[in-house]
């Protein structure tokens, strides 16, 4: 049973980047989702890291994410002031305010997190966490 789901930045780059290499794994999750969503925060991250000097191949898609998201079919994810609050209150240590902010918008949303980063798993505890897909993003 596919489900909408949420995926965390390093996958959307990874999509972005390396659509060549990503596993069959991944694009079946992604392509069987009714949905892809894309947390707002994670384009603030990769602009960040852009404009740091931190992540060069990013540099051709920064300025234009919104639109490339759409062109390929994701949807951004909303961010209200309630998930904002959550992020924030958060008693998981957990240092990445980025990653704070992605696991709330998946929990906030119902859906399951497409991501590699253990750091999500902080959340399993929570009541109502859909949990996270775990996925080989490169072949």
């Amino acid at each position: 049973m596919s489900r909408e789901i949420t995926i965390a930045t390093p996958i959307l780059a990874r999509w972005l980047i390396g659509s060549r290499r990503i596993t069959t794994e991944l694009r079946r999750v992604l392509e069987d989702a009714p949905a892809v969503y894309i947390p707002p925060c994670s384009l603030h991250e990769m602009t960040l890291k852009v404009r740091k000097g931190r992540w060069p191949e990013m540099e051709p898609y920064a300025p234009h994410l919104d639109r490339i998201c759409v062109t390929n079919g994701f949807k951004i994810a909303p961010y209200t002031a309630r998930m904002a609050i959550l992020a924030g209150s958060m008693e998981r240590d957990h240092p990445d305010p980025f990653d704070r902010m992605i696991g709330v918008t998946a929990f906030e949303m119902g859906m399951a997190l497409v991501s590699s980063d253990e750091a999500f798993d902080m959340l399993d505890e929570i009541p109502g966490w859909r949990g996270r897909i775990w996925v080989h993003s490169f072949a």
